[in-house]
């Protein structure tokens, strides 16, 4: 008997690894991590380019532990941030265990999609998994075409599809067996991760995520990517009592040209206290402490092309 349990026990050895979703945006990726999740990891907007960090998420399961990876968008660089972050892309896809390329059921595949394929075919040792996104919005027909055209272009640019699998992450049944067929694709190893880790984005990187999702809000389309935020000091305040804690954050907003500090900070720095009590809110949620919160707007010249500034901004 003694003898069986330890067979058992080896035939199922812990796999954990890491996966990521790549697809234009709107495909449906965060989506999709945070059913996997089941708790809102990645800071989702409805903005392509804005998730700049690696935000992961772990399913954690008995036998098995998958890392999901964001990676931030790829797109046709036109400056230096775009280049680097691009490289930073190919790098993550080339180092994680399996890649889920989302393709929207609602839309027919495009030249965004093409674009990211013809890249996924120059990583050749990767598993591909083709995800067919948001399949309750069409009728089985039009599923079964948009499979087919998949199909197609796995064939048109030599890309071998692991699996081809259409979800609804409205729907977990479909969620959990797409992380069915995702676990065996990873190697044998113990957990890479503590049980109740489900994000090991350092917080100060959370917090300046945050607080540029604020900032942001409303003002995109004058301000698009060049804002970046940098947390230079989280605190917790001395002298509190212990069940009365403060944490000081000091933070800096920059901009690329003295004429957007106008647009961020609002007329007689309405828009800026603003920003700051919205983006306070979330950060008390998200750190479940009170915070008190130090905003300033900071002018880094063309900080976007601009390689000694892009290393002290973090990329």
């Amino acid at each position: 008997m003694g003898a069986m349990s330890v067979r058992t026990e080896s035939s199922t050895a812990h796999r954990a690894g890491f996966a990521c979703f790549v697809g234009r945006p709107n495909a449906g990726k965060s989506t999709l991590t945070n059913a996997l999740v089941g708790t809102k990891v990645a800071i989702t907007s409805n903005r392509p380019q804005t998730t700049r960090h690696t935000v992961r998420g772990i399913v954690h399961r008995p036998e098995a532990q998958l890392v999901l990876v964001d990676t931030p968008g790829l797109h046709k660089p036109r400056t230096l941030l775009g280049e680097r972050l691009n490289d930073v892309v190919r790098t993550t896809w080339s180092e994680v265990d399996v890649i889920g390329f989302c393709l929207p059921a609602d839309q027919k595949i495009g030249p965004g999609d093409r674009y990211i394929a013809s890249e996924l075919a120059g990583i050749k040792k990767t598993p591909k998994i083709a995800i067919v996104t948001k399949t309750d919005l069409v009728d089985s027909k039009a599923l079964a075409a948009q499979l087919i055209a998949i199909d197609q272009l796995g064939k048109e640019l030599g890309i071998e599809w692991a699996e081809i699998i259409p979800v609804s992450a409205v729907g977990d049944a479909q969620v959990s067996l797409l992380a069915d067929l995702l676990v065996p694709m990873l190697p044998e190893s113990p957990p890479l991760y503590p049980e109740g880790d489900l994000t090991d984005e350092p917080e100060q990187v959370m917090v300046a995520e945050l607080i540029r999702e604020a900032a942001l809000e409303g003002v995109r389309d004058e301000l698009p990517h060049s804002i970046a935020v940098v947390v230079e000091e989280m605190l917790p305040r001395e002298d509190r009592p212990a069940d009365k804690p403060l944490l000081d954050i000091h933070a800096n907003v920059y901009i690329e040209r003295p004429s957007q500090k106008g647009i961020i900070i609002g007329p007689k720095g309405k828009r800026l206290k603003e920003v700051g009590m919205k983006s306070r809110k979330h950060i008390e949620a998200l750190l479940g402490t009170p915070v008190f919160l130090d905003l300033h707007v900071k002018v880094a010249k063309d900080w976007q092309r601009d390689p000694k500034q892009l290393r002290k901004l973090g990329f």
